[in-house]
Order: C-alpha cells, then sequence, then structure tokens
C-alpha cells in the first residue's frame, strides 16, 4: 500500500500543541499575546490602560480561552476565546453587542429565531508577530514575519496558526453546546476560512473596531458540513485536546 504523503498539517502537528487555559498562568500567557498584538503591534488599545503588558477585558472571566503552542521553544504562538451569553452579566451581550451594536443587522439575525442560551462568540483571536513570517503579509494579525529561530520545515507551518485557533474556538462551541457563533471578523479571515470550506453568513456592516471588521454568524453543525477533508482532520486533532482538558477541568471535580 502507498503511505499517505507528508502534508502540511502533519508538520503542524509536529510543531504545534492546542491547550485550554485551566489556571491563572496560561491565562496570563494568552492577556500577554493579545497585549502584544493588539496595543504594541497594531495599536488597537493605548499601551497605558495595561500597565501589567496583558490585555484583558470585562468579559475574559467568563470565557473560556485557548492557546497555540510552539513546542520547541514552549512559546504561546496564538490564542482565541469564545465567549458565551451570560444573562447575569453584561444583561447578557455578548462583545459584539456591546460595542459593535450599530453594526448589526437586527432585523436579519432577529429572522433566525435563536435560542439565547445557545448563543456564543469567538474573539480575541491573534497570533504573536513572531509568528508571521510570509513577506507582504504584515498589514494583517494573521499574516507572518520571520522573527523565530528554527527550521524552514517548521516555519512552512506558521500559516496553520490562525486556522488551528479559529477550530479550536470551534471545538469549544461543540463542547459546550453552543450551537450558534458570531465573530466580528476583519476581511481575511472570513475569506481565509472559506477557503476550507468554513462559510460565515455576513449579518451586518463594516465598522473601525480594533480594525476595519465587520459581524458574521455559522452554526457549527453547517461548519463541519462543509469543511474539507484535510481540514477536518486537523479540527478532530483540535478537539481531541480540547476536549481532553475540558473534561479533565470541568468533569473530573
Amino acid at each position: 500500500m502507498k503511505a499517505k504523503p507528508v502534508t502540511l498539517i502533519d508538520d503542524f502537528e509536529q510543531y504545534f500543541k492546542v491547550k485550554l487555559v485551566t489556571n491563572e498562568g496560561l491565562a496570563r500567557k494568552a492577556y500577554s499575546v493579545r497585549y502584544r498584538v493588539y496595543c504594541e503591534e497594531f495599536k488597537y488599545e493605548a499601551i497605558d490602560l495595561f500597565p501589567k503588558k496583558m490585555e484583558t477585558d470585562e468579559f475574559d472571566k467568563q470565557s473560556l480561552h485557548c492557546l497555540i503552542i510552539h513546542k520547541t521553544t514552549d512559546r504561546v504562538a496564538g490564542c482565541v476565546r469564545l465567549v458565551p451569553v451570560n444573562v447575569n452579566f453584561e444583561n447578557g451581550l455578548l462583545p459584539l453587542e456591546k460595542f459593535c451594536k450599530n453594526s448589526l443587522d437586527k432585523d436579519l439575525i432577529d429572522s433566525f429565531h435563536i435560542d439565547r442560551s445557545t448563543v456564543c462568540e469567538i474573539s480575541r483571536l491573534a497570533v504573536d508577530g513572531a509568528f508571521r513570517r510570509r513577506p507582504g503579509e504584515a498589514a494583517t494579525r494573521f499574516g507572518d514575519i520571520n522573527s523565530i529561530d528554527c527550521s524552514k520545515e517548521e516555519q512552512r507551518t506558521f500559516s496553520l496558526i490562525a486556522l488551528s485557533a479559529f477550530l479550536a474556538g470551534g471545538a469549544l462551541t461543540y463542547i459546550t453546546h453552543k450551537t450558534n457563533v458570531f465573530a466580528m471578523m476583519e476581511p481575511f479571515l472570513p475569506r481565509m476560512l472559506k477557503r476550507t470550506g468554513i462559510e460565515f453568513e455576513r449579518v451586518g456592516s463594516d465598522m473601525d473596531y480594533h480594525g476595519i471588521r465587520a459581524p458574521y454568524f455559522v452554526t457549527p453543525q453547517s461548519a463541519m458540513d462543509n469543511i474539507q477533508p484535510d481540514i477536518k482532520e486537523m479540527y478532530d486533532w483540535v478537539y481531541e485536546q480540547i476536549e481532553a482538558d475540558y473534561l479533565k477541568q470541568y468533569k473530573e471535580k
């Protein structure tokens, strides 16, 4: 039998791991990546607001966070969070409903007749600048520059960091039974996801919020129905790691 060729995704799984944030130390690593990206690099937030060099907001405590970790250096390459609706916090609003209300197409969203207990938002997806290496992509938070001392084989996989972070967020939607997912995304991300077979529905207009973004919506089931087979394999790998961490943290107590 002919051996299956080694893919870029196979290489990624060799050099990276995905971790659910289960303690304050890991949380600080996520906030530190966000600070470097949102505050220092792209100036979305004022540096002096975060003297501890950790970018946080009021939604972090009720969120689940994931990290993408480079095995060779043990450095956090990326992060993402899932924010569930919490009726006892911020009047049950998601971040995009609080900060981006005017960009939302309320009539369209109302037409979905969504059970609010199933709603969540994937947000704060960031890739550390040290893991962006391809020339010409510096304008996006998910591009690449050459600043990590590692092999060319490892560097080839850096383009999958953003995707793996998003898949980690997607895994959390299944694990926590949040079947209606919103996200405020800059143009790069929905285009990248569409190439993998994951297609979000746009549910509002562009606005300047941490860069030009627009609101999008998807159900995890529709995403899985159309996902490309190789990306599905990557998703399954991500899911296994996140589920193991989640069950250990929340189900074994």
